[in-house]
This record gives C-alpha cells, structure tokens and sequence, in this order.
C-alpha cells in the first residue's frame, strides 16, 4: 500500500476546510499549463473544467487513453487524456501560486493560478486586495470550462480569483453559492462577496464577485459573460451597461469566512 497524502480545501458549509486524502499509488500531477478535463472519455467531449500547471490528483480510474481524476483541491471530478498527466509517486512540495496576469514564456507557459512546486518556487507573498486581483482579468474571453486568462467561465473565474489570494473554493456557482452566509441586502454587499443569479426555473446559472468601494451607494459586479466585465449591481440583478438591460436575475448574495 502506498503513502497517503492529505490536502486541504473548503467545506461545502464554507465554515472550516475539509481534507481531501489519496493514496500515493494514484496520485498524478498536471505538467502542462492548462489541460482541459472532460465530461465523457473523448476529445470531442464538453471540456467541464480545466486542470493548471502543477494541480495534483487522484486517479480513480486509470486508463491508457483518458484516466478518470478527482482534483485534489476542490474534489471535482472529470477525464483527462493520461498523456497530460505524470504519476506522483511521492508528495509534492509545497506550492507557490502564479500570480502574474499575463501569461509567461519561462521558457514555457504558465497562467495565473499555476501552482510551482520546488525550493527555487518558495518566494515571500505580500497580499493585495481581491478587487485588485478581479481586476487583472478584465476582457478576458468566456470559455465553458476555462480557468485561463485566454478564457474563462463564471466560476472559474471567481475560483481563480480566490485561489490568487491563497484560499481555495468549489468549482461551479451552483457549488460556491453553498458557502458561506447569505448577506440580506444588496447594499450590505463588500467586496469580495458573491453574488448568484439563478434561471426561472430557480438553478443558479452565474456568479460574480462584488466591488465597492466606501463611497458608492449600490456596488458594481465583476463578472466572466462574453469577457470579464464590470457592470451594475442591484436588487434585481446584473444591469449590463452596453445593452442598458438586466441581464441575470439576483438569487444571493454569500460572504466566505475568509473574503
């Protein structure tokens, strides 16, 4: 039996974190930049989600073509072609998290959110505002499943973002809007909060992350629809400021213990 690696991410009450175990024997790493995980076994599949430069996880289905993983650090789950993956067969470092926007050439690519690993990674981090960090992003592309600055969707967005200040959260709305507490009114709102927006049938399709500063009445929303944008945020919802309409309906508004 192999040595068993613990790693930690968020509960889903958003109240404490939680503790993802994985036997050694079927560990693996992502040693590219960005490789997209997949919703069926096949190249032509829905890309769910995308596995960043130096992300571990748990094999739970090896295969020679495309391996079923759960991703260690939000317990998502999906296929991956097996080429883009490489085995761990002993605990990785400690990671640093990339945080430049912009893309590097190091001779290879890494996109912000990569995790390093290695002595030659651990630099000093100095804390910057989330906002700041949102703001990064700003024209980036929509892409279903993108967690890259060349596209991304909603939640991958706010995950990244949160990733960039040193906490992990889950990965799609419907899954961040379980964490932590509802926050009653709009203009109670922070930055750093999120916001949910659901469908008529009452599924959460979106989120965003919240700005405000302390002289604005209402605050604005920075958010992955068609690029990363910022619009009005009020009671109703997403007031988009190109088409002068609402855009998305408001569900919730949920602060995380940590935003």
């Amino acid at each position: 039996m192999g040595s068993v690696m613990a790693l930690r991410s968020v509960n889903s009450d958003g109240s404490r974190l939680c503790t993802f175990t994985a036997s050694m024997t079927s560990a693996a790493i992502c040693p590219l930049a960005a490789v997209p995980l997949r919703k069926e076994p096949s190249d032509i599949s829905e890309m769910t989600s995308q596995i960043l430069l130096g992300e571990t996880m748990e094999v739970l289905e090896p295969g020679e073509k495309w391996s079923m993983v759960k991703l260690h650090h939000d317990g998502y789950e999906g296929w991956v072609s097996t080429r883009q993956i490489q085995p761990l067969r002993e605990p990785a470092p400690a990671p640093r998290i990339f945080r430049d926007a912009a893309l590097q050439l190091t001779p290879g690519i890494i996109p912000a959110g990569a995790l390093l690993r290695g002595a030659e990674h651990q630099m000093e981090y100095t804390p910057v505002p989330i906002a700041q960090y949102a703001s990064m992003f700003l024209g980036a592309p929509y892409l279903w499943g993108g967690r890259t600055i060349l596209g991304m969707d909603c939640s991958g967005f706010t995950q990244l973002v949160f990733r960039l200040t040193g906490k992990e959260i889950l990965r799609d709305a419907w899954q961040q809007a379980t964490l932590g507490e509802e926050i009653a009114f709009v203009h109670e709102a922070l930055n750093g909060d999120l916001a949910f927006f659901d469908n008529p049938e009452g599924r959460i399709i979106h989120v965003g992350l919240v700005l405000r500063e302390e002289e604005q009445e209402l605050p604005t929303i920075i958010h992955a629809s068609g690029k990363v944008r910022v619009d009005i945020l009020d009671h109703e919802g997403i007031f988009n400021r190109d088409i002068q309409q609402y855009s998305h309906r408001l569900r919730t508004i949920r602060r995380l213990p940590f935003s």
